[in-house]
């Protein structure tokens, strides 16, 4: 498309009416070139489109924090607890947010340690009025209204 606006424009027709008779905005044409020239291919940045990211792990990283995870010492903690720890020994492997996404990426993002497992929420107990509050003292501290004799029978 920008081949066609490109033609159209050098033939001497304005960039606004170009992209008018294709039904694109201006925007969108300067957007595209900009993204050619950057990288000469065009990016596209689309959430679940497969990019090449500059700082992406290596697989030997991957690999490392993967063996680190699943050894004894550290396979039944969470990489917020692993992650510190390595910190204390001098290693830096990757942080806890590294952790994470290698083990998620490789199914292994389960409870670790003594977190229990999500619990089903209680019932919440519904409470239903069955008559008048009847106080039984002459004057209760339940009651906001004052007792007359000692059958008191007052609605609030």
């Amino acid at each position: 498309m920008i081949e066609l606006i490109s033609d159209a424009h050098a033939a001497g027709a304005g960039l606004v009416n170009a992209c008018s008779e294709i039904g694109i905005c201006l925007r969108t044409i300067k957007r595209w070139r900009k993204a050619v020239i950057c990288d000469g291919v065009g990016h596209d940045r689309r959430k679940d489109s497969p990019r090449r990211v500059l700082h992406k792990r290596s697989e030997e990283e991957r690999q490392r924090i993967l063996l680190t995870c699943n050894q004894a010492e550290y396979a039944s903690l969470p990489p917020g607890r692993i992650v510190p720890g390595l910190a204390g020994q001098g290693l830096c492997i990757g942080s806890e947010s590294n952790f994470y996404r290698v083990l998620h990426a490789h199914d292994q993002v389960h409870r670790r340690g003594r977190a229990r497992p999500p619990q089903e929420p209680r019932p919440v107990p519904r409470l239903r009025a069955s008559g008048a509050i009847r106080c039984g003292a002459r004057t209760s501290p339940t009651c906001p209204l004052p007792c007359v004799g000692s059958g008191c029978t007052s609605t609030w």
